[in-house]
């Protein structure tokens, strides 16, 4: 290589969005193709992996693990549900958990992940836990897809102060045919297929040099068995929990309810005030009061033949509006939520104020003509 060469790309080269960042929205980007419901990140560090991964709606269960505590306390409290997650609770359920611990042992917490991610964890091992590694991840984990990433070394030259490893922590930097060599090997032995990547790609006329993160995707040849799962089980946890959060969700019948509730009398008041202001509109002009009233008296005189009959015409009766609940169900998200027209009535009973045989939302317009 041209030493002039090097040095001027050592002098401008800069990644835009920064390295870390197009490593995150790689693992992003997997996570939206393969939907996968359990996600468990091996080296989570500062957990700002894991705080991206907790907007993924596909996502049901996240976890952790780091071999140091005190990094993931700093920064674990961004994990936590933030008040919106209980005034607007997901339709999906969210659990996250940290835990401290060796990506060289083993532990039962860490069975069942569909995706398990290792970014820029590799390079950080001791030769006896890097050793380890593949069994405890590819043999006793064993997820669908494990994504890998670790640094090139071959890229180091074009990296200004990098004399020899880019971390201090680093054990090593390997070479895009060491990664290879390696990922390929523990690909065979565990029965994984292996797909070769990378982020931050390198200046024009330095292809040959590659990525400056290497990645490797792995994917799983076959389905794994009950069988294999119970006999590599350890008897006992080895892991530290350090962290939980389970997010409020409408699979939680609690939350649900509160929802419904919500909804039900938000779209109540709705249908109400149109109802109100048509009325207003009638009262106001003599002529069309006259072609109103009729409608409106008939609704009077049979008040709970109708409501039973015609289900969806709201109506005024004196000084009560009636909002039949069958016109509320209507209502995309009320239907949504509710799924059917009795669970609907079972999750507002005794919560909603209704009309003597529990088919409309019931508002009395003099109270609120007092409050105002």
């Amino acid at each position: 290589m041209d030493k002039n060469f090097k040095e001027e790309f050592t002098q401008i080269i800069k990644f835009e969005p920064p390295l870390y960042k197009q490593r995150h929205q790689f693992v992003r980007d997997l996570v939206e193709k393969y939907k996968p419901k359990k996600v468990a990140d091996l080296g989570c560090a500062d957990c700002s992996l894991l705080w991206m991964l907790k907007f993924c709606s596909c996502i049901e269960v996240l976890a952790g693990l780091d071999i140091c505590a005190n990094v993931m306390k700093e920064k674990m409290h961004t994990l936590s549900p933030l008040p919106i997650d209980y005034l607007q609770p997901s339709e999906r359920s969210l659990t996250v958990t940290l835990h401290h611990g060796s990506v060289a042992h083993k532990d039962p917490c860490m069975l069942g992940f569909d995706l398990v991610t290792c970014i820029e964890l590799i390079e950080h091992l001791e030769e006896s836990e890097l050793k380890k590694f593949p069994e405890v991840v590819f043999g006793f984990m064993a997820p669908s897809i494990v994504v890998i990433s670790t640094p090139n070394s071959e890229f180091n030259c074009l990296l200004p102060r990098v004399m020899l490893y880019r971390h201090p922590d680093h054990k090593f930097e390997w070479s895009q045919a060491e990664f290879q060599s390696w990922a390929l090997e523990t690909a065979s032995c565990y029965d994984y297929s292996v797909e070769f990547t990378g982020v931050g790609h390198p200046p024009t006329g330095m292809e040959k040099v590659g990525f400056c993160t290497q990645i490797g995707v792995f994917f799983r040849k076959y389905p794994q068995t009950a069988e294999s799962v119970q006999s590599e089980e350890p008897m006992e946890a080895v892991y530290k929990t350090v962290f939980k959060a389970v997010y409020p969700s409408l699979k939680d019948e609690k939350y649900l309810q509160n929802a419904v509730i919500s909804e039900v009398i938000f779209t109540a008041q709705i249908i109400k005030h149109r109802l109100m202001s048509k009325r207003e509109e009638y009262s106001d002009d003599p002529e069309r009061k006259s072609k109103f009233q009729p409608s409106m008296d008939c609704f009077s005189d049979y008040l709970g033949k109708l409501v039973v009959e015609k289900n969806m015409e709201p109506f005024v009766s004196g000084n009560e509006v009636y909002i039949p609940l069958r016109t509320i169900f209507s209502f995309p998200k009320v239907n949504r939520l509710c799924g059917t027209f009795e669970k609907l009535c079972k999750l507002i009973a005794g919560k909603v104020t209704l009309s003597s045989d529990g088919s409309a939302v019931m508002f009395n317009i003099e109270h609120e003509n007092e409050e105002n």
